[in-house]
């Protein structure tokens, strides 16, 4: 009888060519999809194959997306984004997106991750491609020269921890607050390079962006990998976005299969903002009512998707930002932005007085622009450590987009179902 497999084993097993593995082997598998940015990419790959007289192994597999130094803010910004341009000309790479948006919802987006695939890519949050069904994880330079020459990388099969919610969600309650409970009941080494999945009612109920932020945020809760096993709503979702037939029927967990669960009442959880410098800092908004702020970030891969500017949109609607308070909009793709302006949400955020910025990393990444020392900033970023966004000294709050809508409209942190009543 063929032992149970676990969604992240039935992934593994496909890549490396078998019909099944065990928890703690180590296997060969062959990469679906190389992703990488101007920052990991180019700038670090081509003098390593030049040295080495090696040749990517197929540029059909390759993503490149130019998304961390651009807008070019400066000299070493202009350079490392032109050698990023002319190596990409050089290769006559297929697949390249060039300042339209974070590679995390670019890449999936224009239909390159479906359910089934092993992909890797060059940036810490690669685990969002788990949203998916698919089995993709972040890697530094030397092991993406291996994958980019041999189309192969070795694993050691992971246990699978389940992150069960049940319930639904309650009002301006989102998956950003799911991910900062769990990552502060947890902390940040709570996986354990396992492999992460999240399953249950609330999660069956999230839209597409919403299960790409569960996973993307699965690296700051220490994992190697977070997976969402694919439904109708992934199969749709991909299927709008040019990624051609889904197939979703075999990818699942087999009943006994999972090492460890938790469970979660998603109809109790409230609001959540994590304090500085970690985002296991966690309690609920409500806790933090006293603490002023003098600037509001909706932006980065895991705040800004077309969801998170309708939830702020929701908030700001006939509402103004407080006096004293700067409220910065970064939309994740320019995709998400237009899609939002044909609805109406960018227009209900400049009415309100924010400010639109690139669709970029920027400031999440700490490239080229950033928050001033001592500023007390609320950001929909996933990470908060000292000096990541600015100074030392600057502060910096995460929360989801509902939260930090609301909490520039009154200039303190807050609950947002304060300042939103659902209508």
């Amino acid at each position: 009888m063929k032992p149970a497999q676990s969604l992240a084993q039935k992934l593994i097993a496909r890549a490396a060519g078998r019909t099944e593995v065990r928890v703690g082997e180590i296997v060969t598998c062959k990469v679906d999809l190389a992703m990488f940015h101007d920052s990991s990419g180019p700038r670090r790959l081509q003098p390593m194959l030049e040295q080495l007289g090696a040749q990517i192994w197929d540029k059909s597999r390759v993503v490149l997306v130019m998304d961390h130094y651009v807008p070019e803010r400066n000299e070493d910004a202009r350079r490392i984004v032109r050698i990023a341009r002319d190596w990409a000309r050089d290769q006559q790479l297929p697949h390249v997106y060039d300042s339209i948006g974070i590679c995390h919802v670019v890449v999936p987006q224009h239909g390159h991750i479906r359910p089934g695939m092993f992909c890797v890519g060059g940036d810490s949050h690669s685990p969002t491609g788990g949203a998916f069904g698919s089995y993709m994880f972040g890697i530094g330079s030397t092991e993406m020269l291996g994958v980019v020459t041999t189309g192969e990388i070795w694993v050691q099969v992971p246990r699978t921890i389940r992150m069960r919610w049940y319930g639904r969600l309650g009002r301006a309650v989102t998956a950003k607050d799911m991910m900062l409970a769990m990552i502060g009941r947890f902390g940040m080494n709570g996986g354990g390079y396992q492999a992460v999945e999240f399953a249950g009612e609330a999660v069956r109920a999230l839209p597409m962006e919403e299960r790409m932020t569960l996973s993307n945020m699965s690296a700051e809760l220490g994992a190697q990998v977070g997976l969402i096993a694919p439904d109708d709503v992934t199969r749709e979702w991909l299927e709008a976005h040019g990624s051609g037939p889904v197939e979703i029927t075999p990818w699942f967990s087999d009943q006994g299969s999972v090492t460890e669960e938790h469970r979660f009442e998603g109809s109790a959880l409230a609001p959540q903002v994590a304090a500085p410098f970690s985002p296991a800092n966690t309690a609920d908004a409500s806790d933090f009512g006293s603490t002023a702020i003098q600037a509001a970030y909706i932006g980065a891969c895991t705040g800004a998707k077309l969801e998170d500017l309708r939830f702020a949109a929701r908030v700001l609607r006939g509402k103004r930002v407080a006096a004293g308070v700067r409220l910065l909009v970064a939309p994740a793709s320019h995709a998400d932005r237009d899609a939002a302006q044909r609805e109406g949400a960018m227009k209900v955020l400049e009415d309100a007085g924010a400010q639109l910025l690139p669709s970029a990393c920027g400031v999440c990444a700490g490239y080229g622009d950033s928050f001033a020392a001592n500023e007390t900033v609320i950001s929909s970023t996933a990470r908060n450590f000292r000096g990541r966004m600015g100074p030392p000294s600057t502060r910096v709050y995460l929360a989801s987009a509902y939260t930090v809508a609301a909490s520039a409209v009154v200039g303190r942190i807050v609950d947002p179902r304060e300042v939103w009543d659902g209508r």
